[in-house]
């Protein structure tokens, strides 16, 4: 597969993994997580998908378009082992739902940041809220659900939070 058929069935795995979970989460109350801004496709998408909901972005360095960045008090910027820990401070509610594309290709990397993930954003999360991010998170506090038909096994990861945890 071409490297530009792969980041099409990305892209349509996070977008059909997205609708999923605004379904789900349906009334849930609480902000949104999107870990990984790049150029701002998803947050826009986010923001366009579920109006009126706080949402916020986990960062190193800005490089969106200023039309797909979030305001500055929905910013946060940083390594994630050092924002995610003090981040329930920062969003003053758990969230019911956390996306997050952070693979870059590098399988040592990805497993680091993989493991960050699944340490601290289950404490971040309402019981029953949504997780979905392209790398597998393994924690005894999330549960790996089925993906949306259109999605191949493997392609993108879909988790349920069983239960809060303080860290």
């Amino acid at each position: 597969m071409s490297r530009l058929d792969s980041a099409i069935r990305r892209l349509e795995a996070q977008r059909d993994c997205i609708a999923t979970a605004t379904r789900e989460i349906g009334e849930l109350a609480g902000p949104i997580l999107e870990i990984g801004l790049g150029n701002g496709r998803t947050y826009d998408h986010l923001r366009e998908r579920m109006p009126g909901r706080d949402i916020f972005v986990f960062e190193r360095q800005v490089a969106a378009h200023p039309t797909s960045t979030p305001p500055p008090e929905r910013l946060i910027l940083g390594n994630l082992g050092d924002t995610l820990p003090r981040a329930r401070l920062r969003i003053g509610a758990p969230a019911c739902l956390a996306h997050a594309d952070i693979g870059c290709g590098n399988a040592d990397i990805d497993a680091a940041t993989a493991s960050l993930l699944a340490r601290w954003l289950p404490a971040l999360m309402l019981a029953g809220g949504v997780i979905l991010c392209d790398q597998p998170l393994s924690s005894e506090h999330l549960e790996e659900k089925p993906l949306p038909a259109s999605v191949a096994r493997g392609r993108y990861h879909y988790y349920v939070v069983a239960g809060n945890r303080a860290r």
